[in-house]
């Protein structure tokens, strides 16, 4: 079933969304072959690809991080609950799609605060009968809030898995760092946080490019060591799981990853460079492409 977290109709979150300025999950969901944008989103998008013309890579392997390690926690922890947070637009292969389709029960609540977002819920995230999928308004920054609100459709007396994919960097240091470890702290023993982050160890120069054209925009954009990004596990008293903080392609790669799509060479040469993306196949990748990294960590 779907909660009623919202308590909001899509007509009326429409009316709160800002047309002039870019959303990260909107930019996002457009590496992603999404619709769900406007042209300040496509303009942002276009400026960090020609920033870094591969960097379409990092999301998409991105994405099937997220997938690997939710069917693990799922098929091999016994994981039935998951607190997805800063989730972005529905996509393909939602979080509670992968849950649902190994152990249909699955619990999951949804947790962002972009009115494009939370107005696509109402026709995209539709969840098995035997399991319940929620979604909250609200900001990562608000941990009392989001943990009050989730507690209305997860247990917290039994292990939730807590998604922080590829949103941390959206948020400065002592804010990312206090939220993960409120979030950490009312989690029961044998609950995982499943993170991933951009980082500016392995190609610097290019992601930092990137960064500027989001910057500019308006975005807070922080890019973290590996060090960086491990201190989210070790100041949450978390055990970090094999293999630790990798590139986000080298976490448990299952050779699974989705094949790109195909179409007539005509109509691909009339594709713009966004456009293209969803064709290509990310099976082409090498270390260099990738700039984020990933991990999961156990609450013992």
């Amino acid at each position: 079933m779907f909660g009623d977290a919202l308590g909001q109709d899509a007509s009326v979150l429409r009316w709160r969304v800002d047309i002039t300025k870019a959303h990260p999950a909107r930019v996002y969901d457009l590496f992603l072959g999404g619709t769900d944008n406007y042209p300040v989103d496509r303009a942002a998008a276009a400026a960090a690809l020609a920033a870094n013309p591969r960097g379409y890579l990092d999301i998409r392997h991105n994405r099937d991080f997220l997938r690997r390690a939710v069917t693990t926690l799922t098929a091999q922890d016994g994981i039935r609950q998951f607190l997805d947070i800063g989730t972005g637009l529905p996509t393909q292969e939602n979080v509670h799609q992968i849950a649902q389709r190994i152990s249909p029960d699955s619990r999951v609540v949804y947790v962002d605060n972009d009115p494009v977002v939370l107005a696509q819920v109402y026709t995209l995230l539709t969840s098995r009968s035997e399991g319940r999928t929620d979604y909250i308004d609200a900001d990562l920054k608000q941990p009392a809030r989001i943990l009050e609100q989730a507690a209305k459709t997860l247990d917290f007396d039994q292990p939730v898995a807590l998604v922080l994919a590829a949103v941390l960097h959206f948020v400065e240091d002592e804010e990312a760092y206090r939220a993960v470890r409120e979030l950490v702290d009312a989690l029961p023993s044998g609950s995982r946080l499943v993170l991933s982050h951009l980082t500016e160890d392995v190609n610097p120069e290019a992601i930092r490019a990137v960064r500027r054209t989001y910057t500019e925009r308006g975005f807070t954009f922080v890019l973290r060591s590996n060090r960086d990004v491990e201190r989210f596990f070790t100041e949450a008293g978390l055990v970090l799981e094999e293999p630790g903080v990798v590139q986000v392609h080298r976490w448990r790669p299952d050779g699974a990853a989705p094949s790109p799509e195909q179409a007539d060479p005509a109509r691909l040469a009339t594709f713009d460079a966004i456009e293209m993306i969803r064709f290509h196949d990310i099976n082409d990748v090498t270390d260099a492409d990738i700039n984020i990294y990933a991990a999961t960590g156990r609450k013992v």
